[in-house]
């Protein structure tokens, strides 16, 4: 990404709605629809959720032509992985969740840890 939005916060729920803030704002800037706007708002909880990292969490937002990108981190890197790259069942996991609400995701090694990669393709209101 190269312009971003980067918002490091303590990993504690309160602080939690400053990033969902964030990113409303973005898409409001952008004009996403509403739909858009929900699937991104159901990945970031997703992921603001777990409780497997470091004592702050960073969102780094931005856009790159028609897609929303988003890197969250740092997470252990076990635990998350093994969830999102593991064999797909039936229960209801970080990584059906993903896969039913953003166009792609991959988790990376860097500063501190694992991070979430995501994208989402716009669909701007008519």
């Amino acid at each position: 990404m190269t312009d971003q939005i980067t918002l490091t916060m303590p990993r504690e729920r309160a602080f939690f709605g400053v990033a969902r803030l964030v990113l409303g704002g973005l898409a409001i800037r952008l004009d996403v629809t509403v739909e858009n706007l929900g699937d991104l708002e159901l990945a970031l909880d997703g992921l603001l959720d777990r409780r497997d990292g470091a004592e702050q969490i960073t969102v780094a937002l931005g856009v790159e032509g028609n897609e929303l990108r988003a890197r969250i981190g740092p997470f252990h890197g076990d635990a998350l992985r093994a969830e999102l790259e593991g064999d797909r069942d039936e229960r209801l996991s970080l990584r059906r969740l993903l896969d039913a609400v953003v166009d792609r995701y991959e988790v990376t090694d860097g500063d501190g840890g694992a991070w979430v990669d995501m994208g989402k393709r716009l669909q701007r209101q008519a």
